[in-house]
């Protein structure tokens, strides 16, 4: 059941005031059709919404329905809002900090018991936390979940203190900006062993009760819970919410466009507020975040870019996508929300700032029956490359995938020899011979057409590069996330000693360093090379494969 409709609290000279102010970006039916596409033309979601307040009031606009078989979305549907919940975590920082009751550049150690930091850790202040440049990375070491459907569930104090007490902070990683769901994790924690409550109560004390936020928790009502839309993987199949008890502060919010609305209308001045200045606080740009464009405050990322300065959070867990931002010059903001995992920063952006482009959306692919025998034809491994190798199996009518170092996937027929992944932008091709016979098979992906061919008999010997031993300040220069190519990123991640490397939609791997500059893959005929300025600060690298190279900017 799929729904369209508009809610519009507005006089009617008030709605000519939404028109013209919309003139800057879409009218409302623009809006509608926007949303009407995505879930409708592209399936990038089962239903989004999307709120905008500015000087003409509130504007709700919701399409599509919260999950199969149930009712529409509207601007009550609760929906998990990952790391907007660090913006959320950052306003509470701020409103302890003009309270007189904590100051930015308190040590993490003022808080936590003895023996769970050591003389790398100890030091981190709360600011650090709030903006990204502690040094500390995106995940730690010893995050394994048991459940990779519900990853930070069973993600404990005790192995929070254990990674803080053995993990060795490089001077040079302070104060230089790189994205941590630990690090925000942290800051929730640490303001939880102040005040001597849980997350949850402590947002509803500081910002949710005061702003009259009913729908932004973590625990649901079982009114809630029935107004809780489903999530969904970019594939478009149901998936479990997510449970962040420690880390809470990176991501445990569920909260409302109308909530959002309310949050966003506090910050611009539209309701008055006594969170007022600590709102002002958190936009306050700190540190460059990856590029001259992008900055970072508390918890809140500001980009100056054409023409505007966009204050802003994205958000996102397994199966749900959102955005906030605001326009504090033109006093306008935006919240778009999605039960998928399919991205929507772009079209939060874009209702800010058309100068912000839409992504390119393709139509979903569609599976059609192939015979079992048929099937049947393609089971077996496949050589990408020397170390690589694409093994495929078959259970029943549904044929899966796995690459060397990566998890198993199922592929869906569109045609009887062309596959398609659901969980990732990839097709796959088998192509036979005059006899009927399976020669090879073709990896469609990033515009590529790498070959494979079938082995006629299984096992091979792995042909590794030498690898090098590199200072850890030396790896962590290489930390960060580097566009490939427009909503495509590779994101390289430190734990310990060892690099990891994960493209868009993919798992991380470990790359190895055979120079001070250049890694290789031991999973794939991979090889990635760093660039540096000549102050020895990252500025893209190279990554290459199968004769194909890509340069990819850093951006964060």
């Amino acid at each position: 059941m799929k729904s369209c409709k508009r809610i519009v609290r507005l006089s009617a000279v008030g709605f000519l005031v939404f028109l013209f102010n919309l003139g800057y970006t879409q009218t409302a039916e623009q809006i509608q059709g926007l949303l009407k596409e995505r879930v409708d033309t592209y399936q990038q979601s089962p239903g989004i919404v999307v709120g905008v307040v500015d000087s003409s009031g509130r504007h709700v606009f919701a399409y599509g329905s919260m999950g199969r078989d149930l009712g529409p979305v509207n601007g009550r549907t609760l929906f998990e809002i990952g790391s907007i919940t660090k913006v959320f975590t950052c306003v509470v920082l701020a409103d302890f900090v003009l309270r007189g009751d904590l100051e930015l550049d308190t040590p993490i150690s003022r808080f936590l018991p003895p023996d769970a930091t050591n003389a790398s850790t100890r030091e981190i202040t709360l600011l650090e936390l709030a903006t990204h440049t502690s040094g500390l990375p995106r995940l730690p070491t010893n995050f394994e979940p048991g459940d990779p459907d519900n990853p930070y569930a069973d993600f404990t104090v005790r192995l929070l203190y254990d990674f803080l007490r053995q993990y060795e902070r490089s001077d040079q990683t302070s104060r230089s900006y790189a994205y941590s769901n630990l690090g925000m994790g942290l800051l929730g924690h640490l303001l939880t062993l102040h005040t001597g409550t849980d997350y949850e109560t402590l947002v509803v004390r500081h910002i949710c009760d005061p702003l009259q936020l009913v729908d932004t928790r973590i625990v649901l009502s079982e009114d809630q819970k029935r107004r809780l839309a489903v999530g969904h993987n970019v594939g478009g199949e149901p998936v479990k919410n997510w449970d962040i008890p420690v880390l809470a502060g990176a991501g445990a919010l569920r909260s409302t466009a109308e909530d959002l609305l309310t949050f966003l209308a506090a910050n611009l001045g539209w309701t008055p507020t006594e969170l007022d200045s600590a709102f002002r606080m958190t936009w306050e740009p700190r540190f460059q975040a990856g590029s001259r464009d992008a900055w970072i405050g508390l918890g809140w990322h500001i980009l100056k870019k054409h023409g505007s300065e966009i204050i802003w959070h994205g958000g996102g867990t397994g199966g749900y996508r959102a955005f906030v931002g605001f326009d504090p010059e033109r006093k306008k903001g935006v919240v778009v929300l999605a039960n998928s995992a399919n991205r929507v920063d772009d079209l939060g952006l874009h209702l800010l700032n058309p100068r912000f482009e839409l992504a390119e959306l393709k139509p979903p692919r569609r599976a059609i029956e192939v015979a079992p025998e048929i099937l049947a034809t393609y089971v077996g491994e496949y050589e990408l490359a020397p170390s690589v190798i694409f093994t495929i199996t078959r259970e029943g009518n549904q044929l899966y995938a796995q690459l060397t170092g990566q998890q198993r996937y199922p592929i869906f027929p569109e045609t009887e020899n062309r596959f398609f992944y659901r969980v990732v932008d990839a097709q796959i091709t088998f192509v036979k011979n005059e006899q009927g016979e399976v020669t090879h098979l073709v990896l469609h992906q990033f515009g590529l057409d790498q070959k494979a061919p079938k082995r006629k008999q299984p096992g091979v010997a792995l042909n590794e590069k030498k690898e090098i031993t590199l200072a850890p300040e030396v790896l962590q220069r290489y930390v960060g996330k580097y566009e490939l190519r427009p909503g495509v990123f590779l994101t390289v991640t430190r734990q310990g000693q060892q690099l990891m490397a994960q493209v868009t939609g993919q798992p991380a791997v470990p790359i190895f360093p055979e120079s001070e500059t250049r890694f290789f893959y031991k999973v794939v005929n991979a090889q990635i090379e760093f660039h540096l300025d000549e102050n020895k600060r990252v500025s893209g690298l190279t990554f290459s494969q199968s004769g194909y190279t890509f340069k990819a900017p850093k951006v964060e």
